[in-house]
């Protein structure tokens, strides 16, 4: 995991960089892949009031980045503030990942089987059922036009022109017919 740690107009000291660091070395135990992790010191004054704020950018893989901004009058109160919600944040997103279930073959059992045994079946002597072509037989404008108007379910239909092109004929939103 690649740290920066980084002062903006505040000088950081070796211990609050220690104490940076070491809160860093928590985010481990959550089992994600951290790609890097940058914390951003500055020094806050408004009307005569000194504060801190810390921001940390975690970076995990697969492009998801967490970034916990976080104010407060000490330096060390604000890093432990903003790490506590970055440990949150990643403990829920690691909770997510390992809640996500991909179904396998084995989830689907005797089917999966029947299918294996199926598909063995082929490379071994396949069998060719011939078709009754007049089934399939085409058909012109007229009729495909008169099919999408009287079928409800289906929506496009598709014949050969008259040169001997294949065209869909679709139904429309606005219950217009469609050419391509």
């Amino acid at each position: 995991m690649n740290r920066s740690i980084v002062g903006r107009h505040f000088e950081l000291t070796e211990p609050i960089k220690d104490y940076a660091n070491s809160a860093i070395d928590t985010l481990d135990k959550y089992g994600l892949d951290i790609i890097s992790a940058t914390t951003l010191v500055s020094s806050n004054e408004k009307n005569g009031k000194k504060g801190f704020g810390v921001e940390f950018v975690v970076n995990l893989k697969d492009k998801n980045s967490v970034v916990i901004s976080q104010k407060d009058k000490d330096v060390y109160a604000a890093i432990d503030l903003a790490i506590e919600r970055v440990k949150k944040t990643l403990r829920r997103h690691a909770d997510r990942i390992k809640n996500h279930k991909i179904a396998s073959f084995k989830d689907l059992g005797a089917e999966a089987e029947a299918v294996g045994e199926f598909i063995g079946g082929l490379t071994d002597d396949p069998e060719i059922v011939p078709m009754d072509l007049e089934l399939h037989k085409p058909i012109d404008f007229d009729e495909a036009m008169d099919m999408l108007k009287e079928e409800k379910k289906r929506q496009f239909i598709v014949f050969n022109d008259t040169e001997g092109n294949l065209r869909v004929m679709y139904k429309r939103a606005d219950g217009k017919f469609g050419l391509y």
